[in-house]
């Protein structure tokens, strides 16, 4: 039976409607497959989507914050022969913790009394007693902590993160790094090494939103017009590459002009933490570390993979001289700010697909350095998890009694991060790359899941 043309387009409208919409949706996915930061498939349903590492850099000692060692007093200024293990400096006697520990939470675990709010949080927190790495200096230190091994330059931790699983929000960068200033070793710290370009991490260091990002916003050209503009400059740069396959500079330099166009939009507003209640602000308290924290659950809540937040430039946990007034300053002024974060993120539903780690590099010898100090130490030292599909409340492993080296569930940094990894639904050992003729990847031909923290 023959149709009007009237009958003809009210019986198909449907379905013009949906060919119009199969376009569009063409075209996203085409934008997205074309994106390298574009969200990727995990190998398995993941834990956690984000990360935030909280970056005690210098190295907090355990025994004066999460693994108290009573011996410590009993045998105060002695040296037996199982306190003499090697580091990176003389050391002399057994040197008390000045700090009294109390039993916290429900599950009773014991914490330094100079972290009073993150003892309050315990029960969401699992306490790692039994980490060590491989040397007893920072800048190895810092690099295995970060990249997985100790000699520059790999890939860190959150640029093996994009590299696998792309980041939700592509109006960000998906690996954002917040230091006032620059840590021992610096950019090495968050680079992408052999990895393409688009996924080193982004080092802010002013959290002023109206000075986040320098010459983030163009003065004479509206938005429409650096479309047309950085449109006309891909077109050429594409030609150009199009010559030069593989050119990988190239390829990160495209990708960078496309994000500081596309953070215009959303840069400034997710750096501002004045938009926050003045109760959320007056929970972190003040100062750069407060800030950052507070920022740092204002971009997982954006969609940023992961965010890592450095306590201070250079070294700041370094405390080889006086061990008390050191480490009691730093914990008041980070004490608060951790604390507030792992309530704020637990508030919002965000802890649950949020993995925080805390930690340094290393710990410190139980023994003094001078008077009052205490040196480097890589045979045993604390971390701590909370979120992400941990199990909280917990203390897992051990050092000895005088909490010198890792004896019983001993951890290691390349376990660290298998852990981390397989939160975020990652086989590390299949996590590759292949440069130079062989297949990289962050635990190197180390690392094995921690499953017993896992919950």
């Amino acid at each position: 039976m023959p149709f009007t043309r009237r009958e003809l387009l009210a019986r198909t409208g449907t379905g013009l409607g949906a060919l119009g919409l199969a376009s569009l949706l063409a075209q996203d996915a085409t934008a997205e497959a074309a994106s390298p930061l574009a969200p990727k498939v995990a190998h398995f349903p993941a834990k956690a989507k984000h990360v935030i590492h909280l970056f005690m850099n210098g190295g907090p000692s355990q025994v004066d914050t999460f693994d108290p060692k009573p011996a410590l007093k009993k045998f105060h200024g002695q040296q037996p022969t199982t306190a003499g293990l090697k580091t990176e400096r003389k050391t002399g006697g057994l040197y008390q913790s000045p700090f009294a520990f109390k039993k916290c939470g429900k599950s009773g675990i014991e914490v330094s009394e100079i972290f009073p709010e993150i003892g309050k949080c315990i029960d969401d927190i699992c306490v790692i007693r039994s980490m060590h790495t491989n040397i007893p200096n920072h800048e190895p230190g810092l690099l295995l902590m970060t990249c997985g091994n100790t000699q520059p330059i790999r890939p860190s931790m959150g640029s093996w993160l994009l590299y696998g699983l792309g980041t939700e929000n592509q109006n960000l960068p998906g690996f954002v790094v917040l230091c006032p200033g620059k840590p021992v070793v610096g950019p090495a710290l968050w680079n992408n090494s052999f990895l393409p370009g688009v996924y080193q991490g982004c080092h802010i260091a002013n959290l002023d939103p109206k000075r986040v990002i320098d010459h983030i916003r163009n003065k004479n050209l509206t938005p429409e017009t650096q479309r047309e503009q950085l449109d006309l400059l891909n077109g050429l740069n594409k030609m150009h590459a199009d010559k030069r396959a593989g050119d990988d500079q190239l390829d990160a330099r495209i990708q960078s002009l496309e994000m500081a166009f596309r953070m215009q939009t959303e840069a400034t507003d997710a750096f501002d933490v004045s938009k926050e209640a003045t109760k959320t602000r007056e929970e972190y308290g003040k100062g750069y570390f407060a800030d950052a924290c507070l920022t740092a659950r204002r971009l997982v809540e954006r969609g940023v993979r992961m965010v890592q937040v450095f306590y201070g430039s250079g070294q700041p946990w370094d405390d080889h001289g006086d061990i008390e007034k050191g480490h009691r300053t730093k914990a008041a002024d980070s004490d608060k700010a951790v604390a507030a974060l792992l309530r704020d993120l637990k508030r919002s539903g965000l802890l649950e697909e949020t993995l925080v780690l805390w930690g340094g590099e290393f710990g410190r010898t139980p023994t003094s350095e001078g008077s009052n100090g205490r040196d480097h130490n890589h045979h045993g030292f604390s971390v701590f998890l909370a979120g992400g599909g941990v199990k909280g409340g917990m203390a897992y492993g051990s050092t000895d009694e005088f909490g010198f080296s890792a004896v019983e569930k001993k951890v290691h940094v390349h376990d660290l991060h298998a852990t981390i990894l397989h939160q975020m639904g990652i086989n590390h050992e299949k996590l590759t790359y292949r440069y130079s003729g062989r297949d990289f990847r962050l635990t190197d031909v180390h690392g094995v899941v921690v499953k017993d923290i896992l919950a």
